[in-house]
């Protein structure tokens, strides 16, 4: 995919960087889940889903509000005060809020082409050491 400058990025709502940033999220997560062995798809359903639910989210997101730059943060900022959404019924507003802001800021990465910092913040995310996603 081309990638957009951090200025173009930086102009899309957040709401539109958290809808590209949550295929982003998946595909990190089944990436993850596929490379922990084969398993029943029952297994692997559900290890995927139990990481991209929004309370498993919105504690990455506290993870990693200490280690993101000054722009990046901005980033999560917006994408958590964006308006408009409901949570649904497995959570409540501000882990909903918090879950978004982390897939907007997937989405800004993937977006201006930053891989190397997306595989960074995942690996926080899922206390994986260095290369193991890689």
């Amino acid at each position: 995919m081309e990638t957009i400058t951090r200025t173009e990025a930086k102009r899309l709502s957040p709401g539109l960087l958290a809808f590209y940033g949550d295929s982003v999220y998946e595909i990190l997560v089944r990436r993850k889940v596929v490379s922990e062995g084969d398993r029943p798809s029952a297994e692997l359903h559900n290890a995927s889903i139990k990481m991209a639910r929004a309370s498993y989210q919105a504690a990455a997101f506290e993870k990693l509000m200490p280690m993101l730059t000054e722009e990046e943060a901005d980033i999560l900022r917006r994408g958590r005060n964006s308006t408009g959404l409901s949570a649904p019924k497995s959570s409540n507003s501000a882990e909903y809020h918090k879950a978004t802001a982390v897939e907007a800021l997937f989405g800004y990465l993937s977006l201006i082409g930053d891989n190397e910092r997306l595989e960074e913040l995942f690996r926080a995310i899922t206390d994986e050491p260095k290369g193991k996603t890689e």
